[in-house]
């Protein structure tokens, strides 16, 4: 019996990809065009990197992350406070069977990907860098 080409992988599919694709690209022209009347969302760029789609594809969490990351607690309450409005513009603008329900994250990864670098940083690790390669030489 031969497998589906995707049984046996782990991730999203190709499908729930590209909706959230379709979605960030949608909420990110709705943040960009201004069209969300809130004072905190008005005064303040949101960037959108990525929306995870559940399989079924009727929650997609939305992962934003405030210019700076500054005040990305107000930011996060003004994006649930419109909620409602947001996911009727985006059942207009996505041509999906429903439309989702939302849920709002913080994009954590720059604050990760600066945390590695620090420790990449550190003496002990430089250390352990340096003699990986002095090990390195002596194999040659």
């Amino acid at each position: 019996m031969s497998k589906r080409p995707s049984e046996g992988r782990s991730g999203p599919s190709q499908r729930s990809l590209r909706v959230g694709e379709l979605v960030r690209h949608a909420l990110a022209d709705m943040l960009s065009r201004g069209e969300i009347h809130d004072p905190v969302i008005e005064n303040h760029l949101i960037t959108v990197p990525e929306v995870r789609m559940s399989p079924d594809m009727r929650l997609a969490t939305i992962y934003v992350m405030p210019l700076g990351g500054k005040d990305a607690q107000p930011v996060l309450e003004a994006l649930e406070r419109n909620k409602k409005y947001l996911r009727g513009e985006l059942s207009h603008r996505v041509n999906l069977k429903f439309a989702p329900d939302l849920r709002f994250r913080i994009d954590e990864r720059f604050e990760e990907a600066e945390r590695i670098e620090k420790l990449l940083r550190t003496p002990q690790v430089q250390r352990d860098l340096d003699g990986a390669k002095d090990g390195d030489k002596d194999n040659e």
